[in-house]
């Protein structure tokens, strides 16, 4: 079970760790420090917790609601989520080393950029889920705790 309280701490961490990440990458001298890769590895772990706990639950009560708009929508998350994933991989095998928790930055300018739209990317999809996600399922299930 998880409710809808869980989902909204989880999207205010990976909001509050692009806020900061966005500013400590943008220092190239910071790019390369513990603290930074500790920080970016912590954003990368919430990210997937987060993806990999709405495939698990929310969307299944949306496929199972019997209504046709639920269903579209739960298919149009489903398909969000795999590209997102697909994205996230190909960045993380560029830009990253994981065994080390390190980020490999070879060109600053790039990596920035590719950083910032993939930050972009997954602030946009939980602004998606808080506007159309959760109050669909909210709608369907009558539940106001929890979500899956």
């Amino acid at each position: 079970m998880v409710t809808y309280e869980e989902l909204h701490t989880q999207n205010h961490k990976i909001t509050e760790l692009t806020n900061i990440l966005s500013r400590l990458l943008e220092d190239r001298t910071l790019c390369d420090s513990e603290v930074t890769c500790d920080l970016f590895y912590r954003y990368v772990e919430t990210v997937k917790e987060h993806l990999n706990t709405t495939d698990a639950g929310l969307y299944a009560r949306l496929l199972s609601a019997g209504d046709q708009k639920a269903a579209n929508t739960a298919r149009k998350f489903m398909s969000g989520s795999q590209e997102i994933k697909r994205i996230f991989a190909s960045y993380l095998k560029k830009w990253c080393e994981p065994k080390n928790r390190k980020l490999i930055i070879r060109d600053h300018d790039r990596f920035l950029n590719e950083t910032e739209e993939m930050f972009q990317m997954v602030l946009d999809r939980i602004l998606d889920e808080t506007e159309h996600l959760y109050p669909l399922i909210r709608e369907i299930t009558g539940d106001e705790v929890k979500a899956a």
